[in-house]
């Protein structure tokens, strides 16, 4: 049963548009599931032996809590930023700008 949320939650985050970014609870409320967020993250946590752009999957206020299940001290910062994305402090800038909200987009 997992796992098949997990899949869900990976269908979504590839259709992320490049430069974009959402969070955990926004892919959960989409999917049905508001207080999963955190099953969100740990879908996130398994994506990385695939091609999932789970650096795009951040927390509701644009920090990147997810950093540390990346290879590399800053690694998915530079994900980000190598696609403008503006960050400081661990936190998106203008964060508004660049949210993505599954459920207007999908």
């Amino acid at each position: 049963m997992k796992e098949n949320f997990f899949e869900r939650c990976y269908q979504i985050v590839v259709q992320i548009p490049y430069g974009r970014v959402t969070t955990y609870g926004s892919i959960a409320k989409y999917l049905g599931a508001a207080k999963s967020a955190r099953t969100v993250g740990y879908a996130m946590v398994a994506s990385h032996t695939k091609n999932i752009p789970s650096h795009r999957v951040v927390n509701r206020n644009g920090y990147l809590t997810g950093k540390h299940h990346f290879g590399g001290c800053n690694l998915m910062q530079q994900l980000l930023e190598n696609e403008g994305i503006i960050i400081a402090n661990d936190q998106i800038q203008n964060f508004e700008t660049v949210f993505w909200d599954p459920s207007k987009e999908i």
